[in-house]
């Protein structure tokens, strides 16, 4: 019997594995380089460089800037030879046994699955005394698919490109310098495109470190073509998605003064969670915050840029030794802008990886997000008058290994409806809400066209609540609108009106965010059409006709009518140009349909009275 194994006995015959290892689930570049931030961190490191290296390529009919190369350098402690020789080898890390989790590393495939998942060749070079001294290893796909490689390469003394010592790029007595070459799994071709569309992923995975000022994380951009105009450099400011923080990216005037407040008016409102695991005792911290009062002032603040910018901070973000992992979104209702508006921070310890279900690449909490998932069934159970501790106890008899989370999640979820009434709360002095009263002849006549249709035999979801008593009636109705942002009196007086007048439909003006020209919510057996009145067809198509017109001034009469009618045009435009870009197939059929079965019922409902 021999101890030799060739390439065809091996479990992982490597010149096939390393292509299919590639496919290894980054979400994106700046998700990978990530991960050589994270071995920068982990070195001690108070500087990190992320180069991005361009050079002037022959396009159609100019000369492009295209990305040729990138490298992340540090001011680390910089890694001796042995740890050199192992740091591009797969799953062999310094911190795999559970006493050595202490810092933001662990599953030892950071370096090398970063990098084959966005070129062909990365270079490292390390060194603790002197640049002079750097010792090099490299990884190249193709030698190994090619089988010119078997094993790790022994470091070697190698000089550190010019390119990279020359061009204003800090060299201290420690380090350490990664190259990625042969860049062929890039999102971004331009060294400016990388730098937007990671600074604001970056900044919010290291804004802890970041805002303690602990690390400065440097973009340089350097023109191998015009090395004599020199690097340009940015630096990484952090993305609270809380908006606690003060000096922060997000835009003004809350780039320099938090945006949000800690939850309920409490100040560095956090829970603690003292989770037994493993027969250890570790915390888990819960953080809540919402926006100011300042920040939701005036008419629609969320199409604002630091509305936009809360917009881009979706989620509960799980945060794991100081570093966020993901951003969770399943408690997010997708469809309501105000969600922008609130922000829940979970952190945790790296001994709790397995327990929150931490990916190797260090992307989710996939353990943490299935309890997420399951809240909603958890609610069913305890309306039933299933107590939680009686479903904790369930699971722990099961042998779930998520059960200690089952706690916290419930407490985010609860935590979490009463946020959201605040933020419903806020800024409603300045909406302006306008009952439906005086719509009464449209609602009478869209009534009486729907009671004929039920009675040909067409029910909708909403006929069944009609026949409930008056007053929960008027409760449903005046909970859905307040709901949906409508003031508790003017919600009142439309569910007064709505039952005591049979009145089938409610049309409501009240101003709401997003890009909705209405929106329609059914409850006491009444359809409530809310119409935004920040929406600019509101502008050009309601309001216009609304206006008093007491001077009998035919010359601004005809001009308000030419008005509505240039608006119904340009409605009918946006809805043409929606269905031009729809793609052939089955969803441009089903716009189609849509179209012709919406213009069935605006046949039925528009055949007014003689």
């Amino acid at each position: 019997m021999t101890n030799s194994i060739t390439d065809n006995q091996s479990y992982v015959p490597a010149h096939l594995a390393i292509e299919a290892m590639r496919d290894n689930g980054y979400k994106n570049t700046a998700y990978a380089v990530a991960e050589l931030i994270d071995n920068s961190i982990q070195a001690n490191a108070n500087y990190v460089q992320i180069i991005c290296k361009e050079k002037e390529v022959a396009g159609t009919n100019r000369t492009l800037l295209k990305l040729h190369q990138l490298a992340v350098l540090d001011n680390g402690e910089g890694m001796p030879s042995d740890v050199l020789q192992l740091c591009l080898q797969f799953g062999n890390g310094t911190r795999l046994e559970r006493n050595k989790r202490t810092g933001i590393g662990r599953f030892g495939m950071g370096l090398p699955a970063s990098s084959i998942s966005q070129c062909k060749r990365v270079d490292v070079w390390s060194w603790q005394d002197g640049v002079e001294n750097a010792l090099h290893t490299y990884l190249d796909i193709d030698e190994v698919k090619n089988r010119h490689i078997h094993e790790m390469p022994a470091p070697t003394k190698k000089e550190i490109p010019a390119i990279w010592l020359e061009q204003g790029v800090t060299f201290e007595k420690t380090g350490t310098l990664v190259v990625w070459s042969e860049l062929d799994r890039f999102m971004w071709s331009k060294g400016q495109t990388l730098i937007t569309h990671s600074e604001l992923i970056i900044g919010r995975m290291y804004r802890k470190f970041l805002n303690d000022n602990s690390l400065k994380i440097d973009f340089t951009t350097i023109n191998e073509t015009r090395l004599s105009d020199g690097p340009n450099h940015h630096f990484a400011l952090p993305n609270d998605p809380l908006y606690l923080m003060a000096k922060t990216s997000c835009p003004e005037p809350y780039n320099n003064k938090p945006m949000f407040e800690p939850a309920f008016g409490i100040e560095n409102y956090e829970k603690e969670f003292n989770v037994s695991y493993n027969g250890e005792n570790h915390p888990i911290y819960v953080r809540f915050s919402h926006a100011t009062d300042e920040a939701r002032n005036g008419i629609n603040t969320g199409a604002k840029p630091y509305g936009k910018h809360a917009n881009s901070n979706l989620g509960i973000s799980i945060i794991r030794a100081g570093r966020e992992l993901d951003m969770d979104i399943t408690l997010v209702n997708s469809y309501d802008p105000v969600e922008r508006w609130w922000g829940i921070e979970v952190e945790f310890p790296p001994a709790l990886d397995e327990l929150m279900g931490v990916s190797n690449n260090k992307q989710s909490a996939r353990n943490f997000s299935d309890v997420l998932a399951m809240m909603d069934n958890l609610k069913k159970e305890q309306e039933k008058g299933v107590t939680l501790l009686d479903i904790i106890e369930q699971y722990k008899e099961e042998g779930d290994p998520r059960t200690p989370l089952i706690e916290i999640c419930d407490f985010i979820n609860r935590q979490l409806v009463l946020i959201r009434k605040i933020i419903k709360n806020q800024n409603q002095g300045s909406r302006s809400t306008v009952t439906s009263i005086k719509n009464e002849k449209v609602e009478k006549q869209a009534t009486e066209i729907t009671n004929q249709r039920k009675e040909l035999g067409f029910i909708g979801s909403s006929d069944a609540d009609e026949i409930k008593p008056p007053e929960q009636r008027k409760e449903e109705i005046t909970e859905t609108l307040i709901a949906s942002g409508v003031d508790n009196e003017n919600a009142q007086i439309v569910a007064e009106h709505s039952v005591t007048h049979n009145s089938k439909f409610n049309f409501i003006e009240n101003a709401f965010e997003g890009n909705a020209f209405f929106t329609v919510r059914t409850k006491g057996g009444a359809i409530n059409v809310i119409l935004n009145k920040d929406h600019p067809a509101f502008e050009n198509l309601l309001e216009v006709l609304d206006e008093d017109c007491t001077d009998n001034n035919a010359s601004k009469l005809k001009e308000r009518l030419e008005k509505a009618s240039l608006g119904i045009k340009l409605l009918l435009a946006a809805w043409a140009r929606y269905e031009d870009e729809t793609p052939d197939g089955i969803r441009r059929d089903q716009v189609q349909v849509v179209r012709e079965d919406w213009g069935k019922y605006a046949k039925q409902f528009l055949r007014f009275e003689k």
